[in-house]
Parts: C-alpha cells; sequence; structure tokens
C-alpha cells in the first residue's frame, strides 16, 4: 500500500505507536450498553493503548444518548496525561453513511426510493431522534429539490444544536489503520480484490467480501470488523477478527484489546 494511503487522514485514522489497540462493536443505539462498557474500559485503557469505534453508533432505542456518551467518554480519555485525540477514532458505519446520504436527499435521483430504501435498513429511529418522521419524510421526498432541501435543513438543525453531535459525524472515517500497516480496522466489509484507497463503500456493504478473506489483505496482518449481519459474536480466522455480538438486536456490546500484530488480548461484553 502506497504511503500516501497510510496518510490520508481525510478518508482513513491512522494510530501512531500503538502499544495495544481496542476496538469497540457496532453499538446500534445502546447508550446503557454503552456507558457500562465504558466504566470497565476506563479502567482497563492503559498509557499507549489506542482506541478505534467501529461504526453504526446511530439507529437503535437511544440514538442521542449514544452520541452523548462517546462525547463525554472522548473528554474523560484526552484529559488522561500524554493521551491525545488522535489516539480515538471513529469510523462511519451504514448507519451514519445512510444519515449523511438522507441529508443530502434532495441531490438523489430517485429521492422517494432511496428514502424508503434506507428506512428499510433501519435509518427510521436515528431520523426520529433528530426531530423527523417517517410519513413527513415519505412525503416530502416526493416535493421536488427545493422542499426536500428545507426539509434537510431543518434535521441538521436539530442535530447542529446537540452540542458535539454535528462534529462527531463530520469527523468519522472510513477506516482506521496501524502505523506499522499491522492491523486495519473496517466496519462491515471490504473488497479483497482492490486496493485500500478504492474500496468505496465496500467497508459498509461488501460483507462477504470480508468473509472471503483467505490471504493478507495489502500487507496487513488482521483486518478487524465490528458489524456482522448475523450478530456471530467473536470470530476469528487467520486473517480476520469480527467482534459483532448483536449489540441493538438484543445481545451484548462487545469491546477487544489487539496486540500491535493482531493477537487477541482481552474482551470486554456489557
Amino acid at each position: 500500500m502506497a504511503d500516501r494511503d497510510r496518510s490520508n487522514h481525510e478518508r482513513f485514522a491512522v494510530l501512531r505507536r500503538a502499544r495495544r489497540v481496542w476496538a469497540v462493536a457496532a453499538i446500534h443505539g445502546e447508550s446503557g450498553r454503552l456507558a457500562a462498557l465504558h466504566r470497565v474500559l476506563a479502567d482497563a485503557f492503559e498509557e499507549g493503548d489506542r482506541l478505534v469505534y467501529l461504526g453504526n453508533y446511530l439507529g437503535g432505542a437511544d440514538v442521542l444518548g449514544t452520541i452523548d456518551e462517546l462525547l463525554a467518554f472522548r473528554r474523560a480519555l484526552i484529559a488522561r496525561p500524554r493521551t491525545f485525540a488522535s489516539d480515538l477514532a471513529y469510523l462511519r458505519g451504514s448507519q451514519e453513511e445512510m444519515w449523511q446520504k438522507l441529508l443530502q436527499l434532495q441531490f438523489a435521483p430517485n429521492p422517494r426510493e432511496v428514502f424508503d430504501w434506507m428506512m428499510s435498513h433501519g435509518l427510521g429511529a436515528t431520523l426520529r431522534a433528530y426531530g423527523g418522521d417517517e410519513k413527513t419524510g415519505a412525503a416530502v421526498a416526493r416535493e421536488g429539490a427545493v422542499g426536500i432541501t428545507r426539509w434537510t435543513q431543518s434535521l441538521r438543525a436539530v442535530m447542529q444544536a446537540r452540542p458535539g453531535h454535528y462534529n462527531l459525524m463530520s469527523a468519522l472515517r472510513r477506516a482506521a489503520l496501524t502505523d506499522d500497516g499491522a492491523l486495519l480496522f473496517v466496519h462491515a466489509g471490504i473488497d479483497p480484490s482492490r486496493p485500500l484507497s478504492a474500496q468505496s463503500d465496500s467497508f459498509w456493504w461488501n460483507l462477504g467480501g470480508f468473509s472471503r478473506l483467505a490471504q493478507p489483505y495489502a500487507g496487513f496482518r488482521r483486518v478487524i470488523r465490528g458489524y456482522d449481519r448475523s450478530h456471530g459474536g467473536l470470530i476469528e480466522s487467520a486473517y480476520t477478527t469480527s467482534i459483532d455480538s448483536g449489540s441493538g438486536f438484543g445481545g451484548p456490546l462487545l469491546a477487544a484489546c489487539f496486540a500491535p500484530e493482531g493477537t487477541l488480548l482481552a474482551t470486554i461484553e456489557s
């Protein structure tokens, strides 16, 4: 992988000089589980550790509380000596990708079809959290660009009124990697046939590609993902680890700690 890809902070977070890396699976609005996990992680997190959240904060029972909890824990960590904002990374999950697309619905060639598809994939909870509703959205999607723009601007204004929410959504990255090129963290999927810089939406939708990784991808020793459609829990293969235990779907929220070369060191469930 070219050095320019590794240093592209617009798309990828680079975790530098990591002693260990903690990864948090998809949350899906489970603010209580996230707060409980953070209480344990606060004691387990040591100097030199890095932390990456693997997406899908939105969707589920308590979207606003989940984002507030993410922000509160971030403040608590970076207040520690020798812990910096760059030691934490937040990936864009499929829920966050859909939310961004909803806020740009006026640019879609077929707004009503796009809106219906996103609602069928769980975005309704996020829409309601930020002051919208599905019935109004479906009606607005038929109106044309001016009406849709007015509606999406109202949703954006509600999100901007919640301290830190808009800033966090604007800071999400497509993937995270350690600076030595050993570990790659993704939301859900990857296309093994394409370089990291050309993955596009494979990170969110190509779940099968992740499962087919039968050799190291782009020189990485291990690829770790946080969302699995089957919510199969901790699953390790020779080159991959999946850590989705079903938070938001009746299962616990899982975090896993990895050594720099990819060895699984510890897990936390809440």
